[in-house]
């Protein structure tokens, strides 16, 4: 039925327009026209097959909803929107939220705590988000990393690898990947500072996420830094930001 999800995605291009007023003027967003108009479409249809939903009083206006899908297509702008099929909701907060955790242990004994997060990516479920981490928390991009566990759960698991292009070495993938992380744990467990963000050593999962914002917001300190996981993203992502 691909050829009837075509004619939708046309039919939404041909019918309705961005409003240039509500484009969000973030510095990493592409700057040349082509490369706009074609993020600014994306994003068009993307508002046209995904719900959102604003809740504990939030009021969702139109700017903050093109402004969350446009952070949310700039990782597939030369991927397409079949990479994020599967899933509809959008889930926003005004702040961060509380979600409930268990954990079976390897003694049997079930662990509950209570987390508070600013952003989560459910398998096969919605994406949900803090606005005010999405528009204000200068030490994240709290759409792009939940996007990313987007990307990363698509095998089925959220386990730092994404499913790869044709031609694209799993094991080149892994090896910059793997030593990049492993890098950043050893930092993190000896009390260094480091230029990623630490949570990024919580999971391999976290590091593609945080890595990820990374190569879009910061692309050139991303590439002098870690040059071989850069490759690989640009490579992944079919994008060359820096």
């Amino acid at each position: 039925m691909g050829w009837l999800t075509d004619w939708r995605r046309r039919r939404v291009l041909r019918n309705h327009r961005m409003d240039d007023a509500l484009w969000p003027r973030l510095p990493f967003l592409p700057r040349s026209p082509p490369a706009e108009r074609k993020l600014k479409d994306l994003a068009l249809v993307f508002l046209a097959e995904k719900q959102f939903t604003a809740v504990q009083g939030l009021a969702l206006t139109d700017a903050m909803r093109v402004s969350i899908a446009a952070q949310a297509c700039l990782p597939i702008l030369e991927l397409g929107l079949d990479w994020y099929s599967g899933w509809t909701g959008i889930v926003v907060y005004p702040g961060d939220f509380r979600v409930q955790r268990t954990e079976l242990d390897e003694d049997g004994v079930v662990h509950e705590w209570e987390d508070e997060l600013a952003g989560e990516a459910m398998p096969g479920g919605p994406v949900v988000l803090s606005w005010d981490a999405t528009a204000h928390d200068p030490h994240m991009n709290v759409v792009l990393h939940e996007f990313a566990h987007k990307l990363d759960m698509l095998d089925g698991i959220a386990d730092g690898k994404p499913p790869l292009h044709a031609g694209m070495d799993a094991r080149a993938w892994r090896k910059a990947l793997d030593e990049a992380y492993e890098g950043l744990c050893d930092a993190v467990e000896r009390g260094r500072d480091t230029w990623l963000d630490p949570y990024a050593s919580e999971h391999p999962s976290e590091f593609f996420a945080v890595v990820s914002e990374a190569f879009f917001e910061d692309p050139r300190e991303m590439r002098r830094r870690y040059p071989d996981v850069y490759d690989q993203l640009k490579l992944f992502y079919r994008q060359d930001p820096a």
